[in-house]
C-alpha cells in the first residue's frame, strides 16, 4: 500500500470517484471528516455504497478501509460496514489492546477483515509494541495532528521533532512482523515539493506508504514509494552476485561486502516492485 486516500463517508459523490483516483487504498472516513450531526447519515450512506461493491480481493482496484469512530460509536460503525468489500478497519485513538479486542469481537462472525490501530497520543506511542500484536492487526498508522495536540510537539521544517514517534512505529511494526506502517497525512495539498521531501524522508525511515487527504497528492506519494528500475536492477544484481558466490559473502562492483543482511534488504525492495509494468 503506497498511497491511501481519505474520503468523507457522508459524500457519496466523492466515494463514487475515489476508486478511480489512483490510490492503492481508499480510506472511507466516518470519524474526523464527518460532523457529529451527520454521523448516522454517513454510516448509512457508506454501508449502501459498500454493499454495491464486489468482495475485497476479487477484482482489480484499491483496497477499501473504513475509519470508524472511537469507542461505542465505533462498534456501531463496525456492525454497519463489516461488509465483503471491506479489507479492514482503521481504529482511531487506540491506546489499549482491549479496544482492539472489542472491535475484533464485533467481527467474530466476519472473517477476513483486518484492523489498523491509529496511534494518536503519547500513551498510544508508548504502547505501540503491544498494539502492534493486537487481534487482526496487519499494520499501524500514526495520527500526528492529535499527537502534537497531546504532547505539545511543534515540528520545524524538517520535522525532526517527530523522529522518535515515527521510528517507534517502524520498529513496533517490524518487531510484530506487520506490513510497514502508513505515513501520516500532510494537510497542505498545494505544496507538492514539500510533500515529496517529507515523503522521501518517511520512506528512508522505513514507512511503506502514506495517507493522503487530496487526490493531487497521490501521484507524488506513489512515485516516491515505487522503486525505480535502477534500484531494482541493483537489487537483482546483489542477489545474483551473493547466490553465485556460494560462500556466504560476496563483493559488489564497488568493492563493498554483500552478506545476508544486504541481500535481505534487496529482496525486501524487490517485494515492493509493481506487479504490472
Amino acid at each position: 500500500m503506497r498511497s491511501a486516500l481519505y474520503v468523507p463517508g457522508n459524500r457519496p459523490e466523492m466515494l463514487a470517484k475515489a476508486l478511480q483516483r489512483g490510490a492503492d487504498a481508499v480510506l472511507l472516513d466516518l470519524e474526523d471528516s464527518v460532523a457529529p450531526a451527520e454521523k448516522d447519515a454517513a454510516r448509512a450512506a457508506s454501508a449502501a455504497w459498500l454493499s454495491g461493491l464486489p468482495p475485497a480481493g476479487t477484482t482489480p482496484g484499491p483496497e477499501i478501509w473504513v475509519r470508524i469512530n472511537h469507542g461505542p460509536p465505533g462498534l456501531t460503525d463496525t456492525a454497519a460496514v463489516a461488509l465483503p468489500a471491506v479489507t479492514g478497519l482503521l481504529v482511531p485513538k487506540t491506546e489499549h489492546v482491549d479496544e482492539l479486542h472489542a472491535v475484533a469481537a464485533e467481527l467474530a462472525d466476519v472473517p477476513g477483515i483486518a484492523l489498523c490501530p491509529l496511534l494518536e497520543s503519547a500513551a498510544a506511542l508508548l504502547a505501540a509494541p503491544l498494539l502492534a500484536h493486537g487481534p487482526r492487526v496487519t499494520r499501524v498508522q500514526l495520527g500526528e495532528a492529535d499527537l502534537r495536540a497531546d504532547t505539545g510537539i511543534q515540528p520545524g521544517e524538517d520535522e525532526r521533532e517527530l523522529l522518535w514517534a515515527r521510528s517507534q512505529l517502524v520498529l513496533a511494526s517490524a518487531a510484530a512482523r506487520l506490513a510497514p506502517p502508513l505515513g501520516p497525512v500532510s494537510t497542505d495539498f498545494r505544496d507538492l515539493d514539500a510533500l515529496r521531501r517529507s515523503t522521501l524522508a518517511l520512506r528512508r525511515l522505513g514507512f511503506g506508504g502514506r495517507a493522503c487527504v487530496h487526490p493531487a497528492q497521490l501521484a507524488v506519494v506513489n512515485e516516491v514509494f515505487t522503486p525505480g528500475e535502477r534500484e531494482l536492477d541493483r537489487a537483482r544484481l546483489l542477489i545474483a552476485r551473493y547466490e553465485g558466490a556460494g560462500s556466504g559473502a560476496a563483493v559488489d562492483d564497488s568493492g563493498r561486502m554483500i552478506d545476508e543482511a544486504v541481500v535481505r534488504q534487496a529482496r525486501r525492495l524487490l517485494s515492493t516492485a509493481p506487479r504490472h509494468p
